[in-house]
């Protein structure tokens, strides 16, 4: 975005938004924004903004019962020595440990670094994860397993324009990322473009229209069986000989291992798993055949997103989809690929620089000596001192409050009273802790519960970067003056050091945090040492087109090699970046030009080696039963984004969806006497959710949808699983068994019909009417 100051005032002469947002000429959202973008300076003048810290006081009567009063506000000293008094006396009882941290996904990669330095150096627990783990971990997990690195996609996102086909697994492109979709128009032109998902969404409508002319395929699989659709395309390519045998001998480990895996599903039991005709698992699997560059084609792309990858076998099911593109010979060519659609604003660069549990700075592992050695000697601590591996997400929410377990619990960044799964056990542990401290900019559910509230800046307040879904790092700059009140969390964090006697240093100024993470990076696969603010605002004043990680720092060049005459004109990106693909590049004038696409030459493998690694298909964890006959998924609108707790406030935001939903099949409305509109409630295992219905004959009729961006009775994630995936401590989201019916006690609830594709309409009153032909036609109102 472009971010104008403004002068004007409302027309009832209350204070505008301080900026005016524009799109900017780039190459990912090449001009364009959602709705989300548009409106999103109308959160810098937020009612509720908070802007002095707040604290809530505890009794204890002679029977040793607590009671929690009020939020009440207070200094800023008196905030922090009570987080800091608070800290220390836990500590003293019952040790480090037990003091935990978490993090998000959208803070800075200044302020995720930080973050994580402050709980290894000063707190020095080793309990502290982030909300990445509700949404990058299965993706990062199976590309750390078969890649050796784990970037979103390991090339530009404009490359996907031009390819024959692309397979999309679980993401809805068209609403949580809009811009994104001028990247498909050359696939859907070229009929190459495959969705997959169980909704006919705004992006599965991409594919053409039931009756016309075709863009693509649509795939409508029962809930919780993507990997069997993965599996039976792969048995497709081998049994027909579609594979490209010479890539896998040259670049692929682990193959005959996979071959003999996916032999025992053919098409014809795939369909009985999966519900997809046989037919049409040949039709895509030959399709991504034809479009591969070793049968001629321009070059097909494998990506997945949260609603394959939040599951119990989300690892699987992600190195299934790497297993098939590494057998079409994608991975490792320019123009082909697998990547992963990144969910959060710096989700890529949130889990790079040492918020995650098991990670340092650089996406180095927290268990490996030499990787601790070279943090630590930049932290000027001793590696020894350094905590070992932490619980992951949901592990660490469920031991809050436990024996064993945290007692205090500091977040920054995250909502996770709606984010987390079976949201109604995380409140129950929240309250166990002695202490919650909670950094955000408005009242969350999760700060509402809070001990210490800390008012810190948002978006436009704050100089920074962030890393693209694409590993593109890209600055973020200070357009307006915060509240008076309102801290940097970069100042929080030293303050914090300070006050608990800690002689490390925190910087302030976010440049030098940066020139101090690209130090702690260097070497690691996510190497940001070329890199530094300047040198990143400067190759934008230029025009250029970003610098994409591994960028590592250029080895010093003796004067006389330096008084050589100027080097050539950086070619362009694409030329650039057939040339340079990995850290051991050559160097234009000294400097690395970045790394737009990785594993050209090789992957970051010990041997140079992709490894293909053979899974197989479990199931959901919370299947079908009798008691609960109807599979419950669930996501996002265009409209709100995450826990909803900024979306939420924006009044043209909430105007259109201004609560949840249960999307369902008309056909499953008459059986179970549902009308469109009529209040229902959910039921899993784990509580109940109400919320009005909204037919739709996009969704299977054995299914049903939720968006999660509410809190109280419409809060799906009061009802979600929150069972993992083994291998990366992803909760399973997407999917549990739920049972569905008429709740007449609530009364008439709003209407279902809302339409998600308005206009931005200040004056605009939703239509409350709308039949099931409107609703039909959501999704390609949304496209429009």
């Amino acid at each position: 975005m472009t971010l104008t100051p403004a002068q004007a005032r409302m027309p009832d002469g209350g204070a505008s938004p301080p900026v005016v947002v524009a799109p900017r000429e780039f190459p990912t959202n090449k001009g364009g924004l959602c709705q989300k973008g548009w409106t999103s300076a109308s959160l810098l003048t937020a009612s509720d903004r908070l802007t002095v810290p707040l604290v809530r006081d505890r009794t204890v009567d002679a029977q040793g019962v607590v009671t929690r009063g009020g939020l009440r506000p207070v200094t800023w000293d008196e905030a922090l020595d009570r987080v800091v008094d608070g800290i220390t006396t836990i500590q003293a009882e019952s040790g480090r440990d037990a003091v935990a941290v978490f993090g998000g996904g959208g803070l800075t990669n200044e302020k995720a670094y930080a973050l994580g330095k402050l709980a290894r150096t000063v707190l020095r627990t080793a309990n502290i994860d982030y909300n990445g783990r509700f949404c990058m971990a299965s993706a990062a997990a199976g590309a750390n397993r078969a890649f050796g690195a784990d970037r979103g996609l390991p090339f530009p996102l404009a490359d996907l324009a031009g390819a024959d086909a692309v397979l999309l697994l679980g993401s809805n492109l068209a609403e949580t990322m809009p811009p994104s979709v001028q990247h498909l128009a050359g696939v859907r032109s070229r009929g190459g473009l495959v969705v997959v998902d169980p909704r006919r969404t705004a992006t599965a409508a991409l594919t053409g229209p039931p009756e016309g002319p075709s863009q693509g395929v649509h795939l409508q699989p029962v809930p919780g069986t993507d990997l069997v659709v993965l599996l039976a395309l792969l048995h497709v390519v081998w049994s027909e000989g579609l594979a490209d045998d010479d890539h896998l001998a040259e670049r692929v480990s682990g193959v005959e291992d996979v071959r003999r895996a996916v032999a025992a599903w053919w098409p014809e039991r795939a369909e009985t798993v999966c519900g997809i005709g046989a037919d049409d698992l040949r039709r895509v699997a030959r399709l991504l055949a034809a479009a591969s560059p070793s049968h001629g084609g321009r070059g097909a792309y494998v990506l997945t997103g949260r609603g394959v990858e939040q599951s119990t076998q989300g690892t699987a099911t992600v190195t299934a989809a790497i297993n098939l593109a590494l057998a079409l010979g994608l991975p490792g060519r320019a123009g082909s690929g697998y990547g992963a659609i990144t969910g959060q604003g710096n989700g890529q660069g949130g889990r790079e620089h040492g918020q995650k549990a098991d990670q340092l700075p650089g996406y180095r592992a927290i268990g490996d000596p030499a990787a601790r050695a070279h943090v630590a000697a930049v932290w000027g601590v001793d590696p020894d001192s350094l905590p070992g591996p932490g619980r992951p997400a949901v592990e660490l929410l469920r031991s809050l409050g436990m024996p064993g377990g945290p007692r205090a619990l500091l977040v920054h960044g995250s909502n996770v009273l709606v984010s987390a799964p079976d949201a109604t056990r995380v409140a129950e542990r929240l309250d166990a802790l002695d202490l919650l401290v909670v950094c955000d900019l408005v009242p969350s559910e999760t700060a509402l519960r809070a001990d210490v509230v800390l008012p810190v800046t948002q978006w436009a307040e704050e100089e920074g970067t962030m890393t693209s879904l694409e590993g593109r790092v890209i600055r973020r700059r200070q357009a307006v003056t915060p509240p008076e009140g309102v801290r940097s969390e970069l100042w929080v964090f030293a303050e914090l050091a300070r006050r608990l006697g800690s002689t490390v240093s925190f910087p302030l100024e976010p440049a030098a945090v940066f020139d101090e993470l690209a130090r702690a990076s260097a070497g690691g696969v996510a190497d940001y040492s070329g890199l530094s603010h300047a040198r990143l605002d400067a190759d934008e004043a230029a025009g250029g087109p970003g610098l994409f990680w591994p960028v590592p720092a250029a080895p010093a060049v003796p004067p006389a090699e330096r008084a050589e005459p100027a080097p050539p004109t950086e070619p362009s990106e694409p030329a650039r970046a057939q040339v340079h693909t990995g850290p051991e590049e050559p160097r234009w004038g000294g400097a690395h030009p970045g790394t737009p696409r990785l594993f050209l030459d090789r992957f970051h493998t010990p041997d140079g080696r992709a490894r293909m690694v053979a899974v197989d298909h479990v199931g959901p964890s919370d299947d079908l039963r009798p008691d609960a006959p109807v599979y419950l998924v669930t996501g996002r609108v265009l409209q709100h984004y995450q826990s909803g707790a900024q979306t939420r406030r924006v009044a043209d935001l909430d105007r259109i969806v201004p609560g949840p939903f249960v999307e369902m099949h008309p056909i499953l409305g008459f059986r179970l006497g549902i009308r469109d509109g009529d209040p229902v409630r959910l039921t899993s295992a784990r509580g109940d959710v109400r919320a009005p219905a909204r037919w739709s004959d996009g969704i299977r009729t054995d299914t049903v949808f939720m968006p999660f961006h509410w809190s109280g009775a419409g809060s799906v994630n009061r009802i979600t699983t929150d069972a993992t995936d083994p291998v990366s401590g992803m909760p399973e989201f997407k999917v549990c068994a739920v049972a569905v019916a008429p709740d007449p006690g609530a009364g008439p609830g709003p209407a279902a019909g809302l339409d998600a594709g308005a206009e931005l309409d200040p004056g605009a009153e939703p239509d409350a009417g709308a039949d099931v032909d409107r609703v039909r036609e959501r999704s390609e109102e949304v496209v429009a």
